[in-house]
C-alpha cells in the first residue's frame, strides 16, 4: 500500500523531533511505499538537509510553517464574501465559553481538560473545510488570513454576548498576535497537495503528530476520502499549554491571546481525534489528554515508542560492572528535570551513605538559560558539598560531578548507565521517559518521581516518588543502595519488562498490523471517468500495483520465494498481460 507520511520539524530533516522512530518505521516496513510531506519549522532545519531515505521513500514534498510569502490572490467580492462568513464562524468556534478555552489557566498542573460541546465542534469543523475549499477554489488563502478583515472578524467574535471572558478583555495588539498565529498554523489549507497526484492517492494518511501535522491528513480525508492515522507520542495540546508564553518575535504574549490559542489548538486537536479512524498515543498519559479532547475510546490504541535495545545489551549482560556507591542521572539539564530536588536529596543520602557518589550526565538546554540552569545547579552542588579535606574523598574531590557524553570518562550513552548501579530521575514534568526505558535496557535498578507515563513504563521495576520530595527520593535511593540483592531483582525485572514492551520491532509489527486493519475497513473509493464522463469502474484494480521486482531475463526463480520477488531488476506498477517476466514490452505499450 501507498503511505502518506505526515511530519512536521523533523523527519526526513537531520534535526528535529520524531525522526529516529519515523526512519525506522519507514525502514522496518519496506514491503509498503512511502509518500513524505513534511513541514519544516526553520530555515536552519531546511539549511541542515535530510537524512539518507531508503528506496521505499517515492516520494518528499515540503513546505515551510516559519514562513510563507503573499500569495497575490485577489478575491473578487463573493470569495470575500464566503472568507468572511467560515473566517467568522472560525472565530466564534475558538471565543465559545467552555470548559477547553477556560482550561489554559490551570494546565500548569496538568489538571483536566475537557472536551469541546458538540456544536462548537461541528461549528470548527465546518469552518476549517470551508476555508481549505475557498483556498483550493481561489489559489490560496495566506493573503487573507493577513488581512484586515480577519482581525475585524476575530473582534467580533470577542465581543459576542457567551465569549470567553478572558476574549472579551483582549484588545487589538492581542488580536493582532492570535491572526498571526492562526495563519501561521493554517498556512497547509494553501498547499497544492491534495490533488490525485497527491495525497489523493495515497491509501492512507500517517500523522505523526497533531496540530499541524495532522492537518493536510484531514484536508486529504475531506477531499478524497483517505483514512487517517494519528500518532502522538507527546501531545501537542499539552506542549502548547506548557510552552513559553512568548510570539515566535520574543514578545511576552498577553493571557487572553493565550486563552484564545489554546482554544484554537485545542479545537484543531479534537477535530483531528473526530476525523482520524485510529488513534494511537505513546503511553496512557497522553491517552488520557486525547480522551479529555474528545477523542473515542474505541478508536484508541497505545502504540508504545520503539527503541534500540541492542545498543545497551552489552551493559544489562553485565550488570556485575556497576559502581554499587554510584548514582546517574541522565538527560538533558533544564527546569522541569529538577536537578535541585535532587541535589537536595543527595545531601541526605550522603548522611546516610558517605560513599555514595552522583553522576550528572547530559547536556543544557538550547539558549541562555539552558547555560544558566547549568551554572546554577554546579553552584548548588558546590555549596551542599564543599571539598573534602580529609575522610573519604581527597581534596577537591567533589560527589557530584557534571559530565557530557563523549567526554574521557562517558565515551557513549550505554557507558553513562553503566557507571552506577542506580538509576535516578527527578522530574516535575514528563512525558514518556526515554532515559528511563534506556536503564531498564541496562538492567539497572531506578528511583523515579510519579509525574507523566513513568508509572506505565516501570510498571512495578522501580520505586516511584512523589515530584519535588528530595526526603522521599533520599529514602528510597538509600533503600535500594544498602540491597544490592533488591536492586539486582529489579534490574533484571526491568530489562525483561522493557525488551518486551519497548523495542523497534514491537513498534513496526504494531503499526503494519494498524496499517493493514485501517486500509481492510476504510478504503479510498476512487472515481476515474472516461472522457465523456462516464464512470470506469475497474480503472484502478487491485492488481495495478505489484509489490516486490520482476527478474531479469535469463533468471531462475530463487527456491521458497516465489513471485514477483524473485530477483533484483528494476521496480515496475505493472506489466501488459501476456508477457513473461523481464520481457521487453512492446511500443505504445507502456507499464499500467
Amino acid at each position: 500500500m501507498r503511505i502518506g507520511l505526515l511530519t512536521e520539524g523533523g523527519y526526513p530533516y537531520v534535526s528535529g523531533e520524531a525522526r529516529l522512530w519515523c526512519d525506522r518505521l519507514v525502514r522496518g516496513l519496506e514491503q509498503h511505499e512511502f509518500d513524505i510531506y513534511a513541514l519544516s519549522r526553520s530555515e536552519q532545519q531546511e539549511d541542515e538537509g535530510w537524512i539518507q531515505l531508503p528506496s521505499q521513500v517515492s516520494r518528499v514534498r515540503t513546505a515551510p510553517l516559519w514562513t510563507a510569502n503573499d500569495d497575490g490572490v485577489a478575491y473578487g467580492r463573493r470569495a470575500r464574501r464566503r472568507f468572511a462568513e467560515y473566517y467568522g464562524e472560525l472565530a466564534a468556534a475558538l471565543c465559545a465559553a467552555d470548559a477547553l478555552g477556560g482550561a489554559a489557566e490551570n494546565v500548569e498542573n496538568e489538571e483536566r481538560v475537557e472536551s469541546a460541546p458538540a456544536g462548537a465542534a461541528d461549528r470548527f469543523g465546518s469552518a476549517l473545510y470551508g476555508l481549505a475549499e475557498l483556498a483550493r477554489d481561489e489559489g490560496g488563502l495566506v493573503g487573507a488570513l493577513r488581512s484586515e478583515s480577519a482581525v475585524r472578524a476575530l473582534e467580533r467574535a470577542c465581543r459576542a454576548p457567551g465569549a470567553l471572558r478572558a476574549a472579551r478583555t483582549a484588545r487589538v495588539p492581542d488580536l493582532l498576535t492570535v491572526a498571526a498565529q492562526v495563519e501561521r498554523a493554517l498556512r497547509p489549507l494553501s498547499l497544492d497537495w491534495y490533488g490525485d497526484d497527491g495525497l489523493g492517492s495515497v491509501d492512507l494518511c500517517h500523522a505523526t503528530s497533531g496540530g499541524a501535522a495532522a492537518l493536510p491528513g484531514l484536508l486529504a480525508r475531506h477531499f478524497s476520502g483517505v483514512p487517517l492515522l494519528v500518532t502522538e507520542y507527546g501531545v501537542q495540546l499539552r506542549a502548547h499549554y506548557l510552552g513559553p508564553r512568548e510570539d515566535l518575535r520574543g514578545n511576552a504574549v498577553s493571557a487572553p491571546a493565550r486563552a484564545l490559542l489554546a482554544a484554537f489548538h485545542g479545537r484543531l486537536a479534537a477535530e483531528a481525534y473526530r476525523q482520524a479512524t485510529v488513534i494511537t498515543p505513546g503511553n496512557t498519559h497522553a491517552r488520557r489528554w486525547q480522551e479529555r479532547c474528545g477523542a473515542d475510546r474505541a478508536r484508541i490504541r497505545t502504540v508504545y515508542p520503539g527503541m534500540e535495545a541492542s545498543r545497551f545489551s552489552e551493559v544489562g549482560e553485565s550488570a556485575e560492572r556497576a559502581d554499587p556507591c554510584t548514582l546517574v542521572w541522565v538527560g538533558r539539564i533544564e527546569p522541569a528535570k529538577d536537578l535541585v530536588s535532587l541535589l537536595h536529596a543527595f545531601a541526605e543520602i550522603r548522611k546516610e551513605e558517605p560513599k555514595a557518589r552522583l553522576r550528572v550526565v547530559g547536556a543544557p538546554a538550547d539558549g541562555p538559560e539552558g547555560a544558566t540552569h547549568l551554572a546554577h545547579c554546579k553552584a548548588l552542588a558546590a555549596q551542599l558539598f564543599p571539598d573534602e579535606a580529609r575522610g573519604v574523598h581527597a581534596v577537591g574531590d567533589n560527589p557530584v560531578s557534571f559530565e557530557e557524553i563523549g567526554g574521557p570518562d562517558v565515551p557513549t550513552l550505554p557507558e553513562a548507565y553503566a557507571a552506577g548501579a542506580l538509576v535516578v530521575l527527578s522530574s516535575v514534568v514528563e512525558g514518556f521517559p526515554i532515559s528511563l526505558v534506556e536503564a531498564m535496557f541496562c538492567g539497572r535498578a531506578t528511583v523515579s518521581t510519579d509525574v507523566g507515563a513513568v508509572v506505565e513504563v516501570i510498571g512495578g521495576t522501580g520505586l516511584v516518588v512523589p515530584p519535588r520530595n528530595p526526603r522521599a527520593l533520599a529514602e528510597a535511593c538509600v533503600a535500594l543502595l544498602r540491597d544490592p540483592e533488591r536492586r539486582s531483582r529489579l534490574g533484571a525485572a526491568a530489562r525483561a519488562r522493557a525488551l518486551e514492551l519497548f523495542t523497534v520491532e514491537q513498534n513496526i509489527m504494531a503499526f503494519h498490523s494498524i496499517y493493514l486493519d485501517i486500509v481492510s475497513r476504510c478504503p479510498v473509493q476512487r472515481v476515474v471517468v472516461d472522457a465523456s464522463g462516464e464512470p470506469l469502474p475497474f480503472a484502478i484494480p487491485v492488481e495495478a500495483q505489484v509489490p516486490g521486482r520482476w527478474p531479469e531475463p535469463g533468471t531462475r526463480p530463487v527456491a521458497g520465494r516465489p513471485g514477483p520477488g524473485w530477483a533484483a531488476g528494476p521496480p515496475v506498477r505493472g506489466v501488459p498481460l501476456g508477457l513473461a517476466p523481464g520481457e521487453p514490452v512492446p511500443a505504445g505499450e507502456g507499464a499500467w
